[in-house]
């Protein structure tokens, strides 16, 4: 079975970490990276994203840039993988069998709330944006905010902005009420690349059931994460936790709308058996054991590929 993943932060490694390169290790050899390009193939995925997420040090146009530039010079110059920007680019991807790579961006503190470089990540690439991080920044408050702001006067400009780019928008990391701003003001579907059910574990990072059913009405997407204090409520997390998750999201009428979004690289703790993407088979077997493989493809895949299919520019 093929697999999207809406998330996997090896870029903020590779800016972390000057002068190591996204490989695959050498037999004995011990790796950084949980999302490596030969456990990516091995697995089966078919569209991977790679958000680029800037630590606190490194919010600056320098470092922006210089992550995008990894991008190009790191992921998409690996053997088979494709840079997507388009329908027509994802369609393609699949009838080659390459990875699709589609680049996001997980914050826009670097921005400076100046539009052109939006403009100019755009044409390098970035068709995903999640506005901010857990914190706040001049566009927006993220969900770990304590004044639990909305959009700013200038945060309202970037959605229109990214709206009129035809880049996707992330509520994944926004503020309650900036989700319902956006959730507003958007006119075309978005997503929450890596969330889970509030109601099944009570993080404000997990989506509550009203945000739930306003994605699904929205025709968007929900990336189910593999971050163990997301999933479960106790340590360790187990993949029976993740299950849970999709269970309710599909009782709020998600079947349609339901993926994966791992987080790996982006985590230093793991839900047991989820360690990397060579534990994909492990998933799969425990979701056929409990849901029909249609449903089990729509979850792995088809949602995703319906959803950026619809959603990309042509």
């Amino acid at each position: 079975m093929r697999i999207v993943d809406l998330h996997a932060d090896v870029l903020c490694k590779l800016l972390e970490n000057p002068g190591i390169e996204w490989k695959d290790p050498k037999p004995g050899e011990q790796t950084p990276f949980d999302a490596t390009p030969g456990r990516l193939r091995q697995a089966g995925v078919s569209v991977q994203v790679f958000p680029l997420f800037l630590p606190e040090e490194l919010q600056n146009p320098e470092a922006l840039f210089h992550g995008a530039e990894l991008f190009w010079s790191d992921v998409l110059a690996k053997q088979g993988f494709k840079l997507i920007r388009s329908a027509a680019d994802l369609a393609e991807a699949g009838q080659q069998g390459r990875i699709g790579a589609l680049f996001s961006l997980e914050g826009v503190g670097a921005l400076q709330g100046k539009m052109w470089m939006l403009r100019l990540l755009h044409r390098l690439g970035l068709r995903l944006l999640g506005p901010t991080w857990n914190g706040a920044n001049w566009a927006c408050d993220g969900a770990l905010e304590p004044r639990g702001g909305g959009f700013t006067k200038a945060g309202r400009q970037l959605i229109t902005e990214c709206e009129n780019l035809g880049i996707l928008l992330d509520v994944s990391h926004l503020s309650d009420r900036g989700f319902w701003e956006l959730a507003e003001r958007a006119t075309r579907p978005f997503l929450a690349s890596h969330s889970n059910a509030r109601s099944i574990v009570d993080h404000p990072r997990n989506l509550t059931d009203e945000q739930i059913r306003a994605l699904i009405a929205a025709d968007g997407l929900i990336g189910i994460t593999f971050v163990p204090w997301f999933a479960a409520k106790t340590d360790p997390a187990r993949i029976e936790d993740v299950l849970r998750h999709i269970d309710h999201m599909c009782a709020l009428g998600g079947e349609q709308h339901v993926a994966l979004g791992s987080d790996f690289d982006g985590i230093s703790s793991y839900v047991q058996g989820l360690e990397h993407p060579g534990c994909y088979p492990d998933l799969i077997e425990a979701m056929l054991k409990r849901y029909p493989e249609t449903f089990v493809r729509g979850i792995l895949e088809d949602n995703a590929i319906r959803y950026l299919t619809t959603n990309l520019p042509n």
